[in-house]
């Protein structure tokens, strides 16, 4: 069972209930497959289900939900994840996520454009706080 110290750094940063949710999906999933890489996959999953990745931490989401296509099709489709960026939310609420983000160029964006753009500066956010540890 990871200890609160042994969640991935995303999750040290966010709410307690998206930290609850890693950790009781990660335990059923070593009961389920073992210790290793698929149970802290299972475990990511699990969070995404009910949580957005907004900059280096986790949020809830509006609705529950896969948070993009290779959420919604499993392991075995050819759709590539988004990172946590909860693909599948209106364009205005990836506006508003973008804002907080502060994406230049977000108003002129596509959905699709919206959706890389928090990807990718999520993965900034992220490289930022672990640099600081």
């Amino acid at each position: 069972m990871p200890a609160s110290k042994d969640l991935p750094g995303t999750l040290k940063r966010s709410p307690k209930k998206a930290q609850r949710t890693y950790i009781k999906a990660h335990d059923s999933a070593v009961e389920e497959y073992g210790e290793g890489e698929r149970a802290h996959r299972t475990a990511l999953a699990a969070v995404k289900h009910s949580f957005e990745k907004v900059g280096d931490h986790w949020e809830a989401k509006a609705k529950k939900g896969p948070s993009d296509k290779k959420a919604a099709g499993g392991r075995a489709t050819k759709a590539a994840t988004k990172g946590g960026v909860d693909a599948n939310a209106s364009k205005e609420h990836l506006l508003a996520v973008a804002k907080k983000l502060d994406i230049s160029g977000r108003s002129k964006m596509k959905k699709p454009e919206l959706v890389d753009a928090i990807q990718k500066a999520n993965a900034k956010s992220t490289r930022k706080a672990s640099a600081k540890k």
